[in-house]
């Protein structure tokens, strides 16, 4: 039968081989995905999660419409599950036959393959069969129509009846009786197969049947075992009677499946082909469901399929939006934000009290452009998200200084790094950088880079302690504008009667007044110090 385009990621051939060129894919490294948590939230093994990133919008929505799809219907999440440890067999027999002194030779490793064929078609067949009638997406849809049409055909039913008999009769194999010639000293001169049996040889008193040499009671009881099987034998010994005996088994069946495979083998083993390139998919498409469900449980979270723009549309607005890592870390209901750029502020300078929130929404932003251009629902209540043609993270690396450079040369080469790279498409995320140096210097030199990421027309945040940055923001929108680059505005994490909320407010900042609140919180304001002085009598007046 004829096999049609599947795959559950790309809407044709075609858009799956330009995606197989590293450079057709946005600039999203695996570093940029380790900092934003998404390695570990997806936790891939067959493949690496930079591979899915897209900025097709038309793949992003045929992704879309399969991901709606396993959300909606639990059986094919199931029947993705079923199939998996499937096909990762048929990945590992591969992988053991190929190993072999007669690689690609095997007819035992051929039948083993075309069972797990057939048993993987059989499995999809009996989960896409009862929910055919529901599925909307053409990923889905190809998929189930060719395995039900498959299953259906003359050709398969007469494979899987070959497939069974021909099964039968190795699986029915339990032992084989060996007869070794023997020359006039009784060394061995020649050795071959007698029989096969259906039973496995029982051992036998060795001695006293030498003794009597009476070795008629059983054909299949044993008289004596093998060295190298035997107890303190070398790996190499057992392997070399392993191989021979496996090569006898070749021997005594290759007549019958030769002439079989030779008709059968290339049909299914193109199908299996076929089946193994959805194996990185599959494995993506479940683990991203899994994630989906996991965040839409957790209280107060909510996720949402993003309205999609070009990349040099600019757009990001969400609202609810949150950091998912963080929401499931924790088993209290999540704090939501609302974040937008507009032509008024493509970068924000954010600033706050530290541990309130600001990596938090600078990683959740980056999270949301993310799973967008993966195809998948985003962490919020709602969303309109441009993909982008990279994301460029600089967050603090601890506190240790390199021999060579040290931590602000370190820093600073790092930034360096980015602007080499990032384009007028591009979004960065910069997370308390040049917290090495004093504030004075890393003002300075912050104002500088914020300014050139303004005239490159990069989007962004400045997550920040430093609150003259913020302040100097008009002045790095004067210079900017004067460059014909964009505008600057700041955010602000909030504090609500002293301790803080997470909420994050466009705003201007007032680091004086976050200073106030915590010190008052911890009595460490002059008024609760001097008070508490004149209580324990230190001052008197």
């Amino acid at each position: 039968m004829e096999e049609k385009y599947i795959s559950l990621l790309y809407p044709n051939e075609e858009a799956q081989i330009y995606h197989s060129y590293r450079d057709n894919l946005p600039n999203i490294k695996e570093s940029v995905c380790d900092e934003l948590g998404l390695t570990e939230l997806f936790n891939l093994k067959s493949s690496s999660l930079t591979d899915f990133f897209t900025t097709d919008i038309g793949v992003i929505e045929y992704r879309q419409k399969t991901v709606k799809d396993i959300l909606s219907i639990p059986e094919l999440k199931e029947t993705l599950a079923n199939i998996h440890p499937i096909l990762a067999d048929i990945m590992e027999l591969r992988r053991l036959d190929k190993e072999s002194a007669n690689s690609g030779d095997s007819y035992l490793y051929s039948i083993t393959e075309i069972e797990l064929y057939v048993t993987c078609i059989d499995t999809l067949c009996r989960g896409f069969e009862p929910v055919a009638d529901k599925i909307e997406s053409p990923a889905f849809k190809n998929l189930s129509e060719f395995v039900l049409r498959l299953a259906a055909s003359d050709y398969y039913k007469e494979l899987n009846q070959k497939l069974s008999a021909l099964a039968s009769r190795v699986h029915e194999v339990k032992s084989v009786t060996i007869g070794v010639n023997l020359d006039r000293e009784l060394r061995p001169s020649s050795a071959g197969v007698i029989s096969v049996n259906s039973e496995q040889f029982k051992s036998g008193k060795t001695l006293d049947k030498i003794l009597r040499f009476s070795f008629k009671n059983d054909a299949l009881t044993c008289i004596a075992e093998l060295s190298p099987l035997g107890k303190g034998q070398s790996d190499n010994k057992k392997e070399a009677l392993v191989a021979a005996f496996h090569s006898a088994i070749e021997d005594v069946f290759r007549s019958s499946i030769k002439g079989w495979r030779n008709i059968v083998g290339e049909y299914v083993l193109d199908n299996t082909d076929f089946l193994l390139r959805l194996l990185p998919e599959i494995e993506f498409i479940s683990k991203a469901s899994e994630l989906i469900e996991k965040l839409a449980a957790h209280p107060g979270c909510k996720v949402v399929m993003p309205k999609v723009f070009g990349a040099e549309e600019k757009i990001f607005k969400a609202k609810g939006l949150y950091n998912p890592r963080v929401a499931l870390a924790i088993t209290d209901e999540i704090v939501t934000n609302d974040l937008e750029f507009d032509d008024d502020a493509r970068i924000y300078v954010l600033t706050g009290p530290n541990r309130g929130g600001k990596s938090v929404i600078t990683v959740a932003l980056g999270a949301a452009e993310a799973f967008t251009m993966l195809g998948l629902p985003v962490p919020a209540e709602y969303a309109e998200v441009s993909v982008t043609d990279g994301i460029f993270t600089h967050f603090p690396e601890g506190a240790d200084d390199t021999i060579d450079k040290g931590r602000l040369g370190e820093e600073c080469a790092r930034l360096r790094e980015i602007f080499d790279e990032v384009t007028e498409n591009s979004l960065i995320l910069l997370d308390e950088s040049l917290s090495s140096t004093g504030a004075f210097e890393a003002t300075y030199i912050a104002s500088e880079i914020l300014t050139a990421f303004a005239a490159m027309r990069v989007r962004g945040i400045f997550s920040t302690h430093l609150h003259d940055l913020a302040a100097s923001v008009p002045e790095i929108n004067e210079r900017s504008e004067a460059s014909g680059g964009i505008l600057l505005d700041t955010l602000v994490a909030g504090i609500e009667e002293g301790k803080r909320s997470f909420k994050i407010v466009r705003a201007k900042p007032d680091g004086k007044s976050y200073a106030k609140d915590i010190a008052d919180k911890y009595g460490l304001s002059y008024e609760s110090l001097v008070a508490k002085a004149k209580e324990n009598g230190v001052i008197r007046k």
